[in-house]
């Protein structure tokens, strides 16, 4: 039957993995407990490595040097993150969430105590591409594995926790590495990952039990060609997506070599796809329409979120004139009001669906990106402060339900692949977005100042010799342009569930 039709197929399926099947100790409240503390903690490292980096660079680059380069240290570390979630993902539903997880964990302690003992730039930057190498299987498998632990009716409960440990990490990351970096020294910012780390280890080692599965007649067979090809692949063009306008202009040499070998490698990626017995990317990911919706859905997420993550605090310091502490408040509200919704989003899709519910979420979250532009200028600071705090509870709306609905269409040996193509396509959506409404900022500043100017060398400006009022309204009008965007792709994130995915989710029902 396919995918996409809207029944019950419990009847023909039966969920297997830690929620089904015989009595097996992870299933006890203590060992879940404990499973699930490991989980957050490994969530929390996760996340807090994606931020906490930026408010050490300048010990940093006064330790080692290589200033031209250091924006690698970011690059890098979310490069490795999402170019290997689809190859974790499948990994994980062909050996079991338990080894995968283990040995991502591994990789990511071994990077950041490399990084701990780095000699130069070079080497610190190469050590990070390990730490986020550790880091796709920390973040696709931990969720993975909250789908195992629990079935359909509780999993509200521990994607909003994880949501939750998620935006605190990440928001609280510069603070930490800031507060590490001044009275410890900036090596400790990768040292304190070692006793966190180690703990969730101990934790998953001692209490995770994966249910015996019966061996299949034939031994799984690792698509490794397919991962290299994936990697390469998303490697090239993510770089040429990161790099392109920063590092050198979008239309030159190096950005259009870049273009032009990555889509070379996208065919080779789907050559060695499709003769691949066990592909890292398989077909049924994109012909179903339920996963191929939220697949697409979390994409535009992704990409409206650069938005408020990456232009409102430069819109706060430049426009309103708040202290940087201010402005990482007037940011920090959505990450009260979203994992509340989340949680409370259940009550909603139980009566309404998956679909209508998420649909409710982002048509909010589009009416509140297009009132961006709409505030007063300059305005006062608990106006974007509100609206922040809306959009959370918006997009906690229509996050949540997107990804426990896709997980429960699916059978335990498929859920891994699944939930790593939905995260791996908002993490695109990300680096999409930072280059594309990057690119939107720089070309509204260069029309309102007379053809010249980005928006960093702008706010740079401005925080060295005080803005003008010229470079006050033509910052205004840069983010107003980002949000005009971003209330775009939260449009086309309403179109596709409108559009594509099935009204009702073909649910898999728990035994």
């Amino acid at each position: 039957m396919d995918q996409g039709d809207p029944v019950d197929q419990g009847e023909n399926k039966a969920d297997s993995g830690i929620d089904t099947g015989p009595p097996d100790p992870a299933t006890a409240p203590r060992a879940r407990g404990a499973v699930v503390a490991a989980l957050m903690l490994a969530m929390a490292l996760a996340a807090l490595d994606s931020t906490i980096v930026s408010t050490a660079v300048p010990q940093i680059v006064g330790d080692l040097g290589g200033f031209s380069v250091f924006s690698w240290l970011f690059s890098g570390y979310l490069l490795a993150v999402t170019v290997t979630l689809p190859v974790y993902g499948k990994l994980s539903d062909t050996f079991g969430r338990k080894p995968v997880l283990i040995a991502g964990s591994a990789l990511f302690l071994l990077g950041s105590l490399l990084c701990a003992v780095a000699w130069n730039m070079g080497a610190l930057i190469a050590f990070r591409i390990v730490q986020g190498l550790g880091g796709g299987a920390l973040q696709g498998t931990v969720q993975t594995l909250a789908a195992d632990l629990y079935p359909l009716k509780e999993r509200p409960k521990i994607q909003s926790k994880l949501s939750t440990v998620w935006a605190v990490s990440a928001v609280a990351g510069p603070g930490v590495g800031g507060l590490l970096a001044a009275y410890a020294g900036w090596r400790w910012i990768f040292l304190v990952n070692l006793p966190v780390g180690a703990v969730a280890l101990w934790l998953i080692v001692r209490h995770l039990h994966e249910p015996r599965r019966e061996k299949p007649a034939t031994r799984a067979r690792v698509d490794w060609a397919g991962a290299l090809a994936v990697f390469a692949c998303g490697g090239v063009l993510l770089t040429a997506l990161v790099q392109g306008g920063v590092a050198w202009p979008w239309l030159s040499a190096p950005s259009l070599a870049l273009f032009a070998a990555g889509l070379a490698l996208a065919g080779v990626v789907v050559l060695v796809e499709r003769r691949a017995a066990e592909p890292i990317i398989p077909g049924w990911v994109w012909r179903r329409r339920t996963i191929a919706a939220v697949n697409l859905a979390l994409g535009a997420l992704g990409l409206l979120m650069v938005a408020p993550t990456v232009f409102l605090p430069t819109y706060a310091q430049s426009v309103l004139g708040l202290a940087p502490v201010a402005a990482g408040f007037v940011l920090t509200v959505w990450t009260l009001s979203w994992p509340v919704s989340a949680a409370l989003s259940q009550h909603v899709y139980r009566r309404i669906g998956f679909r209508n519910t998420a649909m409710l979420g982002m048509g909010a979250a589009s009416l509140l990106l297009v009132s961006f532009p709409l505030l007063p200028y300059p305005g006062e600071a608990w106006q974007p402060t509100l609206l922040m705090l809306g959009l959370g509870a918006a997009l906690g709306l229509f996050q949540l339900p997107l990804i426990v609905g896709v997980q429960s269409t699916v059978v335990w040996e498929e859920r891994g692949t699944t939930t790593a193509s939905v995260l791996f396509c908002r993490q695109t959506g990300q680096t999409v977005g930072a280059a594309l409404f990057g690119a939107v900022a720089n070309g509204v500043l260069a029309s309102r100042l007379g053809g010249a100017g980005d928006l960093d060398s702008v706010t740079r400006a401005m925080d060295t010799a005080g803005g003008s009022e010229t470079l006050r309204r033509a910052v205004a009008d840069a983010v107003h342009a980002v949000y005009l965007g971003a209330a775009g792709a939260a449009a086309l994130a309403f179109l596709v569930l409108l559009l594509l995915a099935p009204r009702k989710f073909p649910v898999i029902q728990d035994r």
